[in-house]
């Protein structure tokens, strides 16, 4: 089969995870895969280690799809190969590509929704969505339950599918260790945030949090991993707290299993996650979480048994889950309970099979 994936995203992050490691599944499949993407992106970068797929160059801005020139060039170029199926990953891609693929009469186009936040419901939406797409490919039931929450009319619920994000244990258990985290020094808390630098990630709520618990005399350290626009931002806010001791900057890494094994607590202050792999990443390495009870999350969280998960932005049941979580006891039994339920519920090869059925086959299933 000749699959599409269009992805114009320039960094790196749960979306562009998903499509780069789809796209290598499928090729490995023996598939003709090509890649629309942007010139000298992470996904290009990483796609150069697999020839079998072709990557296409694409030049794209939030108005591209006003531009009849870039209209036609899709179009010409879906039309030439031939495409049967094209997984599109976000909203500015959808408003050209959804159009080209349609004009091109491909006969399958998937828009994979990744992002927990209602779909706004705009004529251009109206549009895209009753004349261009086909399906709708969704990684949590959250995030389902948002594609139609501002017009239950937008599109038809049975052609939205739910199939989660694959984990590949193996490849996590293997990840070489690096030395991410700084040597303990004494009996403080080490708490751990992995996540982008960005507005959803919500990491002033991790600062917050630190003046709480200095005011509390609870001896911890916060290491919060990533790169982002707002960097700048929240180091200049960290130390206008007077938290610049007890919270760290750690940057980029590409070795998250580094980073998660050296600390006690892992801590998701995002706003919202269409499927938050950290989560399973965190459990995968048998760490308890503390996360909102918001989108996706208490469906990689079970509450009170792999970890907590508590009223968005609180930072009084935070605090609470925190004291509890000083029982060493009790952070390795939801360690361990947390990788149980990961191992089971997100298997690889499951999903694999499951996604490759609703690829190739035309799975349409209502979950």
């Amino acid at each position: 089969m000749r699959i599409g994936f269009f992805n114009s995203i320039e960094t790196w992050g749960g979306g562009e995870k998903w499509h780069f490691e789809s796209a290598v599944h499928f090729a490995k499949l023996g598939h003709d895969v090509y890649f629309f993407g942007s010139k000298n992106s992470k996904l290009e970068t990483k796609l150069l280690e697999f020839p079998a797929i072709t990557y296409i160059e694409v030049h794209l801005t939030n108005l591209s799809f006003l531009n009849p020139v870039k209209r036609c060039y899709l179009t010409s170029t879906f039309e030439k190969l031939q495409i049967e199926v094209v997984l599109i990953n976000n909203p500015r891609d959808l408003k050209i590509a959804a159009y080209a693929a349609h004009s091109a009469g491909v006969p399958r186009i998937i828009y994979r929704r990744g992002s927990a936040i209602p779909i706004k419901n705009t004529f251009l939406n109206q549009r895209i969505f009753g004349n261009y797409i086909t399906d709708v490919l969704a990684n949590s039931y959250a995030t389902r339950e948002t594609i139609l929450a501002n017009n239950p009319q937008l599109f038809p619920k049975e052609k939205i599918r739910v199939i989660y994000n694959p984990i590949d244990f193996q490849k996590f258990d293997q990840l070489v260790y690096k030395k991410i985290v700084p040597d303990r020094k004494d009996d403080s808390l080490i708490i751990g945030n992995l996540a982008r630098l960005a507005p959803q990630k919500n990491q002033k709520f991790l600062i917050d949090l630190s003046v709480e618990l200095t005011r509390l005399q609870i001896k911890h350290q916060i290491y919060i991993t990533g790169k982002g626009e707002l960097e700048s931002e929240l180091k200049t806010y960290n130390i206008e707290k007077g938290t610049d001791k007890n919270v760290h900057f750690l940057g980029f890494t590409d070795s998250p299993r580094s980073f998660l094994v050296d600390i006690d607590i892992f801590i998701l202050s995002s706003l919202w996650e269409g499927f938050g792999y950290v989560l399973a990443e965190a459990s995968l390495a048998e760490k308890p979480i503390i996360a909102f009870n918001n989108s996706s999350n208490p469906e990689l969280v079970k509450d009170n048994i792999s970890g907590f998960l508590t009223e968005v932005n609180s930072i009084p049941q935070m605090v609470e889950k925190i004291k509890k979580l000083q029982d060493i006891k009790l952070r390795k039994e939801m360690g361990i309970s947390g990788r149980k339920f990961i191992l089971e519920s997100f298997d690889k090869n499951i999903i694999y099979k499951n996604l490759e059925d609703y690829i190739l086959k035309g799975t349409r299933t209502l979950n």
